[in-house]
């Protein structure tokens, strides 16, 4: 069986322009026949003339990209219609995963959806999404690299085995070129930041059929700057002060009632409450006892009236709403023509992609208390590591150079930390390596192709601004460190010391597939057959950073050490039982080191005319537990506030006795691995009908229904018999509730929670149905062009989660919250493309529509407007009593558009322009979602990036020669 690339462009040219485009080939381009050509689409083993099989397959072409107007693979399948709540998008400043890209078919997440490279596995990124799901990273591979993308809307566990149970995106790369190619562009944002910078080399000579042979290279770079937060404060989503739309003040720097009047500033001061009064009568710390006296400012700029009117806040410099990324990409391929029609092709690929993450302002000063850091290291827990039983000053005591308390009793630091360029900064580097072969011929009467791969995708991270606050106070308390800045290089790599740390994923591959007819003759047509097997092992390296490991910073990013193998086994049949009936059936039964699976589908296609024809899928699917759920893992995650049960037993803050820093808290879990799980199981099915009314066009309406059970989920929230056991810290001194509305420090009996484990278990379920539909049209005006038109729509009918035995309807809400973000679930994503082309002229337009939906989640509590924002995300836009507007209880529609010119000025030279967001449309506001919460904005970066981005503009050209 000789695989090649689907050649379907002129399919393409039939009715669709889009980049989501999915075109029938019952439609055929005006002229000339096109020639029969055998090929192999996603979703089947076996090659066909008919490129519309049973199962929804949408094909995106190497001159649909070129349209598109991106900049980068993952900006563009962040707009496909199919990809819903999960998502993973680069402007998540705060996930695991920070800088990598993955798509969430069907809103199952990224870990359901399984991406492949030329057919075969490729290694996940070496940093699962929220430290769990494992997937491919997408926002590295390189543009002119790629000859088509194949979105299989399909259960394909039949076929592909682990993951594939919402479908699989097939990349294809180029298999050959010759000549030579150069393109390059520019662009900008209209509000600043994002500056973007292309430009690809690609050459290669040998022809196939003449010279029986091909070599080529291509090779790309890509520089975006990053767009700061600060750079788009003048609209409300990027602006942190909520008073104007009868919220609170989030500015940093602010005393609120909120943060109990005593926060950080622009200056560091030094504070004494002397135990009086610093708990009002509605059981909020603050405002009864602030008093001038018990100030001191350390920098004269600030003093106590300029500090509570807010006029010593701190501007955010270092959030960014996109990082900054260079990628650095070198594809290189080799095809022979053998003896006797068989062929080897070998590709060699190095994708780099280097990004930062900018969290956010440098750490404070903590007042408190420190009960050290938590170490969560290869399967050890050792709760406060590095405390300090008191972070306060004794009257007289040196705090820091040049400055002594000078109160009559203990004196609090408050401030931010000089010196440090942000707070929890990580410099990643990404590469992805791969080493491919491909080997087609026939033998015996088979068609057989035999490959194979080496993989492996390594992130290299560089951190900065973690603070060793055990270092810290030890020279506040010598006089070495000045609190105000000015301090030497060598005390600023005591206080925030830069290390670095290596994470690894490996995996490779063996396929052997063989396809045959078995009879020239059953029914209307021929049985064929395509029987195959599979072998793949995948190890996952990736340690805790080294000061982690010793408690001396806190938690970098999740740590999993792990392998499995599988082997695997899979068949395919197809026939023709009567006249224009066409009948698949394939199954396929997977061994892995914990666990097996056998995994059946069937596929019917009936073309009750040239006009008309139905189809339909049913498959098994499942997911197989990952090394991060099985083997040797832990991160740290939040679930829910509470308050403490010994420590603030009543929830008062008032109340004597009771710790006032214990109650109201969101106390950290830590994720457990679990040696027992089941793997997933799936169930879905699909009903379609692709229809050609007349000539030119051609639509393509699929239901589909997807079960899936036994989910994976981490234990809080999802056992119902689930207990929190308490890890709990050194007792402290730390401000103690006393009679009559005040505080003392003293030591409670206990110290404070630390965190509680939680085990993976096999206890969720989601069930999710839906229709998806692509109408395409292509209008030959003779010598005034074409006329091109495609629209490709997705409605969610229902998305049912099923949490603690309780189930939830999660369509059009902002759930499921506790998956990459809170993405949201909108019930409608579409996309509309219009393109005109005449002569050298291109132009095209594309509307990128999602719709609005409600910012609860019923799924974790948030039944009423006021929950929303001030319980789930914890960032209290609308708490401290505060009532929030029911205009914020809804996430309001987006709709982008994007426009592309291309202009052939001779044979070999293409100019082109682009404007993205060309109404520049800004983000609706999403209070709900957490995808931004470290940098103080409130969008929402899986849907609605192309808003906080703004206009961009961008021009370039191609040359080939």
């Amino acid at each position: 069986m000789k695989t090649m690339p689907v050649a379907i462009v002129q399919v393409i040219a039939s009715g669709a322009f889009s980049v989501a485009a999915l075109n029938p080939a019952m439609a055929q381009q005006a002229g000339a026949e096109p020639a029969v050509q055998k090929v192999v689409v996603t979703g089947s083993l076996i090659s066909r003339t008919d490129t519309e099989t049973a199962a929804p397959v949408q094909v995106i072409t190497s001159a649909d990209i070129q349209r598109s107007g991106k900049t980068s693979i993952a900006e563009l399948l962040q707009d496909l219609a199919a990809n819903g709540a999960g998502t993973l998008g680069t402007g998540f400043s705060g996930a695991f995963a920070n800088g990598a890209s993955g798509v969430s078919l069907r809103g199952l997440t990224v870990g359901s959806t399984l991406v492949l490279i030329d057919g075969h596995r490729m290694s996940p990124y070496a940093i699962g999404d929220d430290s769990q799901r494992s997937f491919v990273d997408v926002s590295n591979i390189p543009f002119d690299a790629i000859d088509s993308i194949e979105v299989l809307k399909s259960g394909a566990s039949s076929l592909y085995g682990s993951d594939a149970v919402a479908g699989v995106v097939n990349i294809k790369l180029k298999k050959n070129f010759t000549g030579t190619r150069f393109s390059a562009d520019t662009g900008n944002t209209q509000h600043g930041g994002g500056k973007t910078h292309r430009a690809s080399f690609s050459t290669g000579f040998g022809d196939l059929d003449s010279d029986g042979y091909n070599v080529f290279a291509t090779a790309e770079w890509r520089k975006q700057d990053a767009i700061s937060v600060d750079q788009r404060s003048q609209f409300g989503w990027a602006n942190p002060d909520w008073r104007d739309r009868g919220g609170n003040n989030l500015t940093f720097g602010v005393p609120t009632n909120r943060n109990n009047y005593l926060t950080a500033a622009s200056s560091p001061f030094l504070f004494n409450h002397n135990g009086v009064g610093l708990v009002g009568a509605d059981g909020k710390v603050g405002l009864p006892g602030l008093n001038p006296a018990n100030y001191q400012f350390l920098d004269p700029n600030c003093n106590f009236t300029l500090y509570q009117a807010g006029a010593c806040s701190v501007k955010d410099t270092y959030a960014s709403i996109q990082p900054e990324t260079e990628n650095k990409n070198l594809l290189v391929g080799f095809t022979k023509k053998l003896p006797q029609d068989w062929e080897l092709s070998v590709k060699g690929s190095i994708f780099q992609r280097d990004n930062s993450n900018n969290r956010g302002l440098p750490g404070t000063y903590s007042p408190l208390s420190f009960a050290g850091t938590n170490v969560n290291n290869n399967g050890v827990l050792t709760p406060g590591y590095g405390a300090i039983s008191n972070t306060r000053f004794a009257p007289g005591a040196m705090v820091g150079a040049n400055v002594i308390n000078p109160f009559a009793g203990e004196a609090r630091l408050y401030g931010y930390i000089p010196g440090l360029d942000g707070n929890a900064q990580q410099q990643n580097r990404a590469t992805t390596t791969r080493l491919a072969f491909d080997l087609t011929g026939a033998a015996a009467g088979w068609d057989l192709q035999l490959g194979g791969g080496l993989t492996k995708s390594k992130a290299e991270i560089d951190y900065s601004g973690y603070v060793d606050r055990t270092a810290l106070y030890s020279l506040l308390r010598s006089g070495q460190w000045n609190a105000l800045g000015g301090n030497s290089p060598a005390l600023l790599n005591q206080v925030s010391p830069r290390f670095s740390n290596t994470l690894e994923s490996k995996l490779n591959y063996i396929d052997l597939v063989g396809s045959r007819e078995l009879m020239e003759q059953l029914g209307a047509g021929p049985l064929k057959l395509a029987v195959g097997v599979h072998w793949h092992q995948r190890k996952w390296d990736a340690p805790p950073s080294s000061l982690t490991q010793n408690g001396q910073v806190g938690s970098t990013s999740a740590f999993v050490f792990g392998e499995e193998t599988n082997k695997a086994i899979f068949a395919e049949l197809a026939a023709t039982p009567v006249k224009d009936l066409e009948v698949n059936l394939s199954s396929r039964y997977d061994h892995f080191d914990t666990t097996h699976s056998f995994t059946p589908a069937a596929t019917l296609k009936w073309a009750a005319s040239k006009q008309f024809a139905l189809r339909g899928t049913f498959a098994r699917g499942f997911r197989a537990p990952n090394p991060a759920e099985t083997g040797n893992s832990g991160s740290f995650f939040l679930y829910h506030g509470i308050n403490d049960p010994v420590l603030c037993a009543d929830g008062n803050k008032a109340t004597p006795g009771n710790v006032p820093s214990a109650c109201n808290i969101q106390p950290t879990y830590v994720q457990r691995p679990n040696a027992d799980l089941s793997p997933e199981k799936s169930k879905s099915f699909t009903i379609g009908a692709i229809m050609e009314p007349f000539k030119g066009l051609n639509a393509t309406v699929d239901y589909y229904n997807i079960q899936v059970r036994n989910q994976i989920v981490t234990a809080a929230g999802n056992d119902p018999s689930y207990v929190e056991t308490f890890v709990r810290g050194p007792a402290v001194p730390i401000d103690i509730a006393t009679p009559g509305g005040g505080t003392a420090v003293g030591t409670p009996s206990v110290g404070p929670i630390l965190f509680a484990e939680s085990a993976y278990i096999n206890g969720g379920s989601t069930k999710t149905s839906g229709i998806e539909a692509d109408i395409g049209y292509r209008w030959n005006m003779g010598e005034n062009g074409v006329i091109r038109a495609n629209l490709s729509a997705a409605h969610t009918i229902s998305y049912e989660q099923t949490v603690a035995g309780v189930t939830y309807q999660l369509a059009g809400t902002q759930g499921p919250t506790v998956v990459s973000g809170a993405t949201g679930s909108p019930k409608n994503r579409a996309q509309l493309s219009l393109g005109w082309t005449k002569g050298p002229l291109d132009v095209a337009t594309t509307f990128n529509y999602t719709s609005s939906f409600s910012a609860l989640d019923p799924s974790v509590g948030a039944t009423d407007c006021g929950s929303a924002s001030a319980d789930i995300t914890g960032r209290g836009y609308f708490d401290t009593g505060l009532t929030q507007p029911s205009a914020y209880c809804r996430v309001q529609s987006f709709t982008s558009t994007n426009l592309n010119v291309q202009y052939k000025v001779t044979p070999n030279l293409t100019l082109k322009g682009s404007i993205l967001n060309l109404f520049d449309r800004q983000p609706p506001y999403d209070l709900s979602t957490y995808g931004n919460s470290t940098v103080q904005t409130s969008y929402n970066a899986s849907l609605h990036q192309a808003g906080a981005v703004g206009r961009f503009f961008s021009v370039g050209l191609a040359y080939s020669f």
